[in-house]
């Protein structure tokens, strides 16, 4: 296991979904002593939204990492993080339910990460996604997984795979690459229901946080929200 004979292991993991729901897959990445990627593994997932491959990132990761061992993970999904950072608890005081009442979404897979992250020593840490001179683990676990969501087939250092290849360029046609900052599903959604406004009023979200006036803000399922919970319900 990953970790056994270190004193800290840092690595990032990833989800990707080319339609969202469409073809999914997942990845993570654990860095050596000078943080380049060591070790990695990636694999498909079929036809999945983006919420479920990032976390299933997580939950693969946590299951080949020592228990016993300090981990950091970074990640470019605020949803992710968030989910099993600050939800989690209430979730679980609420019978895994939202504030709202509604069961949470992607349950299962929430579930198994709690699980995973009894006991041990987890730092959650954010980094932005597709950044020049960005994160070297999170772009790599970022080219993993959407590789593994394009062809459907696993990778990994153990199967002897080649690096994963550099994401290609999306054209101009294919509409604004503007995001809001840590948006991952916003990004990832395309088309209109993928823009980013400011509130100009407070409201509430579905996950049954509030927002403020002048916070980003993404149209989901059920109205106006947090930008990482606009595919939330959809998972």
């Amino acid at each position: 296991m990953i970790g056994a004979m270190g004193e800290r292991v840092v690595a990032a993991c990833d989800g990707a979904s080319k339609g969202n729901p469409g073809p999914a897959g997942w990845a993570w990445v654990v860095s050596d002593d000078a943080e380049s990627p060591a070790r990695w593994e990636a694999g498909p997932l079929g036809t999945a939204t983006n919420n479920v491959a990032e976390l299933t990132a997580l939950e693969r990761l946590l299951a080949a990492t020592d228990p016993d061992v300090p981990l950091e993970v970074r990640m470019d999904s605020q949803y992710a993080m968030k989910a099993v950072t600050t939800w989690l608890p209430n979730w679980k005081r609420n019978g895994w339910k939202t504030a709202a009442g509604k069961p949470v979404a992607n349950q299962e897979l929430v579930v198994r990460i709690d699980e995973l992250l009894e006991g041990r020593s987890v730092d959650f840490r954010y980094v932005p996604a597709h950044q020049v001179d960005g994160d070297p683990l999170n772009d790599f676990a970022d080219r993993a997984a959407s590789q593994a969501a394009t062809v459907q087939q696993p990778a990994g250092s153990d199967l002897g795979s080649p690096e994963p290849p550099a994401a290609p360029a999306v054209p101009a046609s294919a509409g604004p690459r503007r995001r809001s900052e840590g948006v991952r599903t916003a990004r990832r959604g395309g088309g209109s229901s993928a823009r980013t406004i400011k509130a100009k009023f407070p409201g509430r979200c579905v996950c049954g946080r509030s927002y403020a006036a002048g916070e980003p803000i993404a149209k989901n399922d059920q109205g106006w929200g947090h930008p990482e919970c606009r595919t939330a319900a959809a998972g």
